[in-house]
């Protein structure tokens, strides 16, 4: 057997893997909480949700599971998904290791934009929140795309302009929600800008899967084109790639993703930049692999930190953003630390 073809059928292995134990956790993650419930009575629960059953349950761990536990879960399974999918696209278009919508700016200008709908009331009610985070994220990335001279290969360039913009809309974020809330908006706006799966529903956890779903879809039909995109643009050009297409198609896409996730989450770092590392360091760089692979090792990601998230304190949900920033952070000094090695 080739080294090609192993390595497909090791990704192949792992991608199928990752997709059976995927509803195994999301069951996992269904029992868990304040009110525990055993993992027959959410399976059962489920299946009475899905039409499958129709078991007679108690109304209440069955609400609990199937309104607000599996709801909650396929967010965890979406967002942390499409955000590591987002890494993986900056990184690769980019050609730089640190990109992700957070440190770009993107997220930030997300929350900007989720924010000035719910508390300015931009648009009159004919904007929703999801529209709002989508037209921020945009204009972030305008910003920096401004800042950095067009997103030539100049890694330090991008990343400085990243920061600048994250600065600039947290600060308009902070200047909203401090001039346009009252105390309990401004606590409850805070607590979600940290990253929050709590008072997830159904709408927004089916919104966000299937923009997720088609996201995934979207950059594998264009994984041959980001895998010329290691040799510059001008060798993917040469290669057959329509560098300017392709980038405008996936960078609105990553726009999409990331607007989508914030409006309903808010704003949650390092997964796109510490998945899709960990993600080229088992099958390689080649995108037709890493990108299923990236995807579903952010959901088991996502789904694992919201697990931790609701268990150290009795009666108290962390932010989902503090706990991927507990393990991200170190692995961001660490990739810095090698970077400046080379």
């Amino acid at each position: 057997m080739s080294s090609r073809s192993f390595l497909y059928w090791r990704t192949g292995a792992l991608v199928f893997v990752g997709f059976l134990s995927l509803p195994l956790m999301m069951t996992v993650a269904a029992t868990t909480g304040d009110i525990p419930v055993s993992f027959a009575t959410a399976v059962r629960a489920i299946t009475n949700g899905l039409g499958i059953t129709h078991y007679d349950l108690p109304a209440v761990e069955a609400g609990i599971v199937w309104q607000y536990r599996l709801s909650r879960a396929l967010m965890a399974v979406s967002s942390g998904g499409g955000l590591a999918l987002c890494g993986l696209v900056l990184q690769s278009l980019l050609r730089n290791p640190l990109a992700d919508p957070y440190l770009l700016g993107i997220s930030a200008g997300a929350s900007t934009g989720a924010v000035s709908v719910m508390l300015l009331g931009i648009g009159g009610g004919a904007i929703t929140t999801g529209v709002g985070a989508f037209s921020g994220a945009c204009l972030a990335f305008m910003l920096i795309v401004l800042l950095s001279g067009g997103m030539r290969d100049n890694a330090a360039r991008i990343i400085l302009a990243g920061i600048a913009g994250t600065q600039l809309f947290n600060a308009l974020t902070s200047y909203i929600v401090s001039t346009a809330a009252n105390a309990e908006q401004s606590r409850g706006v805070m607590f979600w800008l940290l990253g929050s799966l709590s008072g997830v529903r159904w709408a927004d956890a089916l919104l966000c899967f299937a923009v997720a779903a088609m996201g995934l879809l979207t950059v594998i039909c264009y994984a041959r084109s980001l895998d010329t995109f290691a040799f510059g643009t001008e060798v993917s050009a040469t290669l057959g790639t329509r560098v300017l297409r392709v980038r405008v198609i996936l960078l609105l896409t990553t726009a999409l993703i990331t607007a989508v996730i914030v409006s309903a989450i808010g704003a949650v770092g390092f997964v796109g930049l510490v998945i899709p590392h960990i993600t080229r360091m088992i099958v390689g760089h080649r995108h037709l692999v890493t990108i299923p692979l990236a995807f579903l090792a952010g959901a088991h990601f996502m789904l694992l930190a919201d697990l931790v998230s609701r268990t150290p304190i009795n009666h108290q949900v962390l932010p989902i953003g503090v706990v991927t920033a507990l393990v991200g952070a170190p692995v961001f000094a660490l990739i810095l630390y090698r970077s400046r090695e080379k």
